[in-house]
């Protein structure tokens, strides 16, 4: 019997391994940026002004920063990678659903489009770290 059981295990090389972390924390640091721009105060600036027109108040503009920020940061670390991608598609798929349907604007497609990347990207690393 001898090489059923004591077969070794596949050498993981560091090629492979850049494969499975440096695509999430990519996609981490980009919402890092995203949120990152939400928490500007000023009365004049865009994500400003969206978030008058949606009609929460300034708050869940700061929300969905920290969401984004703490999502991106989540994704940039392997064991918390599933966590972060959760937080990001969840704020994707709201936006989404804000741009369809509170403000009406026909941008729905960037989030839309970010969400999926974040779950390919998700599922891909995912796969290759288990």
């Amino acid at each position: 019997m001898s090489g059923l059981f004591d077969a070794q295990e596949p050498k993981v090389t560091l090629v492979d391994r850049a494969k499975t972390i440096v695509p999430p924390a990519l996609v981490g640091l980009l919402f890092v940026l995203i949120g990152y721009t939400k928490f500007d105060n000023n009365p004049r600036g865009e994500w400003y002004q969206i978030f008058e027109q949606i009609g929460l108040g300034q708050w869940f503009r700061d929300f969905t920063g920290g969401m984004q920020v703490l999502g991106g940061l989540l994704m940039c670390v392997p064991k918390t990678m599933v966590y972060g991608a959760a937080m990001l598609t969840c704020t994707m798929i709201g936006a989404v659903f804000v741009d369809l349907f509170v403000i009406h604007v026909p941008f729905f497609i960037v989030p839309f489009f970010l969400a999926i990347v974040v779950v390919i990207v998700a599922m891909i690393c995912r796969e290759s770290n288990s």
